[in-house]
């Protein structure tokens, strides 16, 4: 395995973790690879220092559970499949309308769509509480 520090073109920075460095370049390449504050998938890696063995040994990073991982799988998709079945779908006017509803110039209810992360970042600060939609379960066939 190995992590890489990364950072999507609205400047979130984040970790992400493949099996080998042609894996990342092989899932980004394909467009997997995306942020998990916006849903940006202008991710690009960033300069890390090199982990350096030292004469102790060093504890590798814990193993994921499977069954925890599922579950947590299981609840995103949930989460998804509510918000899909209960809030408005607003296609790209998702900032104007995010936007228009915490005004108080547009109805009150939940909303999805998509936006740039130019117009997330200026939600954002602006005060506008606003959360990326968790993606769908990747194909099988999409991942490694």
């Amino acid at each position: 395995m190995i992590k890489y520090a990364l950072q999507c073109d609205a400047a979130h920075e984040f970790e992400g973790w493949f099996g080998s460095s042609s894996d990342y370049d092989d899932q980004s390449a394909r467009g997997l690879v995306d942020c998990p504050i916006c849903g940006s998938r202008g991710v690009s890696k960033q300069i890390m220092a090199p982990a350096v063995a030292g004469t102790k040994a060093q504890s590798s990073a814990p193993a994921i559970d499977p069954k925890a991982r599922e579950m947590m799988m299981t609840a995103l998709g949930e989460v998804r499949r509510h918000v899909e079945d209960n809030f408005d779908y607003v296609g790209d006017a998702f900032a104007k309308e995010a936007r228009a509803i915490h005004e108080g110039t547009s109805e009150e209810r939940g909303i999805y769509g998509e936006a740039s992360p130019t117009e997330v970042k200026a939600l954002v600060e602006d005060g506008v509480r606003v959360a990326p939609l968790p993606p769908p379960a990747p194909k099988k066939t999409d991942v490694n």
